[in-house]
């Protein structure tokens, strides 16, 4: 009996897809999806029993592995006081002060529980912070689902974006442009044509959503440079980088200063939550300071807090990243040293403890070098891998994640793996 392919079956009757979010369905690679029981470490079990090496890490927030033991101590010495308040707690400002102090571009920050109301938050300061309408997004980065980000990019880079998903407004999405990553020149002219009318430019300053693409060329700086310019806001969403890339993210790793910075993931430990944060004279805008309204009833919540302040702590240990680099580059240096070997068109690469695989000659920097990278390939090495009890995300446009609990035994298992799955190939 196979209890995962009993448990998704039972799950489609009563769940859209059979799954809580759309990438679990395993439709990019084919097959069923995994459901799983235990975490511990490095590692994973699914109900069957089966034991995987997990480098998908729930997306990212697990940075000291499953179950570290101190976080699950702090979350249960929390919880004994009660789940939620729905009132201030010593908690989250503590939580506050050390955001503050990390994160460069961060001089105050409101707590909320998860990424997606975290990029709709600091949208909607920024809009009302220059009185604007417009925004700027990136075509490959995924900011969450709030209307104005599931936007495409129009029939050319200047039209103004079509919305990608049924159910949003063509009155929202007319307000959304969408420009190429990496795309200097298509940034400065959008600028000098409407860099007036813009209120912010939202942006993933490493992409983990259409697998980990890096910023080229002082590409950042220069947008940097002009939303200062033309008085835009500056988003990083670093919802996924922070606390992943570096202990001060993506704008410390490539020293670019954002406006505004969203966060989520790390910051909860594996609980969900997510912040924004940024300049003071932006963030006073927010009620009951000022005009912008948001709330939620449980944010900050204690429970999640204890999980992220546990986590943050641990993570600032001396050579904490330099260490989680070091073993994520032995992971995508070895994997393309395997594949080489056996003559596949493969390549891989890291920013700390993100990875991508590719199945191209070179790592892609753009939407269109991802989008031509051999998909069908990614879909037969992810279930050879997966049948070895490695588990990787299960699509071609999706980062991976390294924790601090994998090791040398852990990489070497996955090479072993990966041997035989190239060879196959």
């Amino acid at each position: 009996m196979n209890k995962n392919h009993d448990l998704f079956e039972r799950s489609l009757e009563f769940i859209p897809g059979g799954v809580n979010s759309p990438v679990r369905a395993f439709n990019s690679v084919g097959g069923k999806p995994i459901f799983f029981k235990k975490g511990k470490g490095s590692r994973l079990w699914d109900e069957n029993g089966k034991e995987y090496i997990d480098y998908i890490n729930s997306w990212g927030p697990m940075i000291l592995g499953h179950a570290h033991p101190d976080v699950i101590r702090a979350v249960q010495e929390v919880s004994e006081n009660s789940l939620s308040f729905g009132a201030p707690t010593a908690g989250e400002l503590q939580m506050a002060e050390l955001l503050v102090k990390l994160v460069p571009s961060i001089e105050q920050v409101r707590l909320v529980s998860s990424g997606t109301e975290a990029t709709m938050s600091a949208i909607r300061v920024a809009r009302g912070f220059t009185g604007r309408d417009k925004i700027v997004k990136f075509e490959g980065c995924y900011h969450g689902h709030a209307d104005a980000l599931l936007v495409k990019a129009g029939s050319g880079a200047l039209t103004f974006g079509k919305p990608s998903s049924a159910g949003v407004p063509e009155d929202v999405a007319k307000h959304t442009m969408t420009l190429p990553y990496n795309d200097n020149e298509a940034l400065e002219e959008m600028f000098r044509k409407v860099g007036d009318r813009i209120a912010c430019v939202i942006i993933e300053p490493v992409v983990g959503n259409m697998n980990l693409i890096v910023p080229q060329d002082d590409f950042l700086k220069l947008l940097r440079k002009l939303c200062t310019e033309f008085g835009a806001v500056l988003i990083f969403d670093e919802v996924m980088t922070g606390f992943r890339v570096a202990l001060g993210g993506a704008q410390e790793l490539f020293s670019v200063i954002p406006d505004m910075t969203t966060l989520g993931k790390v910051i909860g430990g594996g609980l969900p939550v997510g912040a924004f944060g940024g300049k003071k004279e932006i963030m006073q805008q927010l009620a009951p300071m000022g005009p912008v309204y948001q709330a939620g009833t449980l944010s900050g919540n204690p429970v999640a807090v204890a999980a992220g302040l546990k986590t943050l702590q641990l993570i600032q240990a001396p050579q904490f990243f330099e260490k989680l680099s070091t073993i994520t580059s032995s992971l995508v240096e070895r994997l393309t040293d395997a594949a080489k070997h056996e003559g596949i068109n493969f390549c891989a690469r890291n920013v700390g403890g993100m990875f991508g695989l590719y199945f191209s000659d070179t790592p892609p920097n753009t939407f269109d070098e991802i989008m031509a990278s051999d998909r069908e390939n990614f879909k037969k090495f992810f279930h050879l891998m997966l049948a070895q009890g490695v588990y990787f995300g299960p699509s071609a446009f999706e980062a991976g994640f390294v924790s601090a609990s994998h090791d040398s035994k852990d990489i070497d298992e996955t090479i072993l793996a990966a041997n035989y799955a190239f060879k196959e190939l």
